[in-house]
């Protein structure tokens, strides 16, 4: 059964964004928040912009964020802004994004919040400290969040891709060892759906195979 209620998406343009936007749109109505609507690592600005959305779209089904960043280096490396920059986009945003969704949902019907994380957060590779720490940061935000809503009809769940099949990740690795776009856009679309509605608090791998 399609749920024609807004879906709001961060991340929505790019690679990935634009592959799960046309996966989901037959049965949401897909609504971007973007950094033209408002600064994502800002909560108050992302506030405000999800109150605009839901006054505009109404509540929201849920959440899909996509949005982050990337960087490398360890922990001697990594400057002051560098740490800050990861944690912002990486966590903060998250954090915001969620809340601000949250709270505009009906939290007596159904609900999504659906996150994506990083494999990184379950390896502790050395080599992107900043990375890697504020992506752990995010599952077990999603964790905590999952406690929060026994009770209700709303599930938080995590993706944990490995290296995503993007142009950029093509340069550096064989394209047998990316996670396609589409099975991440599959996998989003089932927890979205009415069949995953007992899972909750998940922190689910994508590998390549």
């Amino acid at each position: 059964m399609s749920v024609m209620r807004p879906l709001i998406v961060t991340g929505a343009t790019g690679g990935l964004g634009t592959v799960v936007v046309e996966r989901l749109s037959g049965a949401y109505q897909c609504v971007a928040l973007t950094h033209h609507q408002a600064d994502l690592t800002d909560p108050a600005s992302v506030k405000r912009a999800v109150r605009l959305l839901a006054e505009e779209h109404g509540p929201p089904y849920g959440l899909v964020h996509l949005a982050g960043g990337f960087a490398s280096g360890t922990l001697l490396e990594t400057s002051d802004e560098s740490w800050a920059r990861m944690i912002g986009l990486n966590l903060t945003a998250a954090f915001a994004c969620i809340r601000e969704t949250l709270a505009a949902m009906d939290r007596t019907s159904a609900g999504r919040i659906v996150v994506i994380a990083s494999e990184a957060a379950l390896t502790k590779a050395a080599g992107s400290v900043a990375y890697t720490v504020s992506k752990s940061g995010l599952t077990v935000l999603i964790e905590v969040l999952a406690k929060e809503l026994g009770g209700t009809k709303i599930t938080a769940n995590a993706l944990l891709p490995s290296a995503l099949d993007t142009p950029a990740m093509r340069d550096s690795m064989p394209r047998e060892q990316l996670v396609p776009l589409a099975r991440v856009a599959d996998t989003i679309a089932f927890l979205l759906s009415e069949g995953a509605a007992n899972i909750n608090g998940a922190l689910i791998p994508l590998r390549a195979r």
